[in-house]
């Protein structure tokens, strides 16, 4: 494998990106070239939105080939389009081979959610001290507890102690995790709903994996009232959702939003006034869990 790399300004990393896909580069992936420095710059933006800049002022474009001739072939024709005046190729270079695999497992080690409760990827051996376990491998739905609205919403869960006997919703659920952690403290009738079809795929194969009964489908598949009703999405679609989320949870049962940033709350708390009584339950680097009980 070899990479070649390019020095791109802001408003040329977009197109410069695309000529790469079309060169039939296996990977383009985009840097700051000025981190690690006093110039270094923040991007920030919400997970699962578009991201607030294609690029940074000075950006380093890396592209990855396969063979050395098709990564120089690259540069030649880039440096020959009128779109790349101010852009600059900064060399090509060997990659070592190595074990992919391997190396992406090694990143995902086991999460801890409580101490005796804990998400496991299946290369991996559970702790000794946990005993409650959900096992799950990164895959393409969003949820694999690494992020710190899924374990909060994994610690209100395991705060709970015994669901034996309720009936939950988790709406967006995507890798279903938060279904399946309310069935691993034993609710019973659980649906997990969501708009994206991998997601409902994945949630169960998910489930199968951990050995618990849920039903997994498009949002229509919620019916009824819930005992506990759950939803890891983002402010914005939660704040559509008012009315809809409080219709689905039983009287004295319990609303569980994430996906908030910690200056959303009073928005969150505006949006479902007329429903419920929102209050932040738990915080984690800036992000927020927000309860109700109607």
């Amino acid at each position: 494998m070899f990479e070649l790399r390019l020095l791109v300004p802001e408003d040329s990393v977009e197109i410069v990106s695309d000529a790469l896909d079309a060169l039939d580069a296996l990977s383009v992936s985009v840097e700051d070239a000025d981190a690690q420095t006093d110039a270094e710059q923040a991007l920030f933006g919400e997970p699962g939105m578009p991201p607030p800049k294609e690029g940074w002022q000075r950006s380093r474009v890396i592209a990855l080939f396969s063979t050395e001739a098709l990564a120089r072939e690259a540069a030649s024709v880039l440096s020959a389009q009128d779109f790349f005046e101010g852009c600059s190729v900064i060399g090509v270079v060997d990659v070592p081979e190595q074990d992919w695999v391997r190396l992406t497992q090694s990143q995902f080690a086991p999460v801890e959610i409580t101490p005796e409760f804990w998400i496991v990827p299946t290369w991996h051996e559970p702790p000794a001290q946990a005993r409650q376990v959900i096992r799950l491998d990164p895959g393409l739905a969003f949820g694999t507890g690494t992020h710190p609205t899924t374990r909060m919403c994994l610690r209100w869960t395991a705060s709970r102690g015994d669901l034996a006997g309720q009936r939950v919703l988790d709406y967006g659920c995507g890798s279903g995790i938060l279904a399946i952690g309310a069935a691993k403290f034993g609710a019973r009738d659980i649906d997990a709903v969501d708009i994206d079809e991998a997601a409902v795929e994945s949630t169960r194969l998910n489930a199968d994996a951990n050995g618990v009964r849920l039903n997994a489908g498009l949002p229509d598949a919620a019916s009824g009232r819930y005992d506990v009703v759950l939803a890891n999405i983002l402010a914005t679609p939660l704040k559509v959702l008012a009315p809809l989320l409080c219709g689905y949870v039983a009287q004295g049962g319990s609303l569980v939003l994430a996906g908030i940033l910690e200056r959303q709350a009073d928005e969150l708390k505006q949006a479902y006034a007329p429903y419920a009584s929102l209050e932040v339950s738990d915080s984690e680097d800036g992000w927020i869990l927000m309860t109700a009980r109607l």
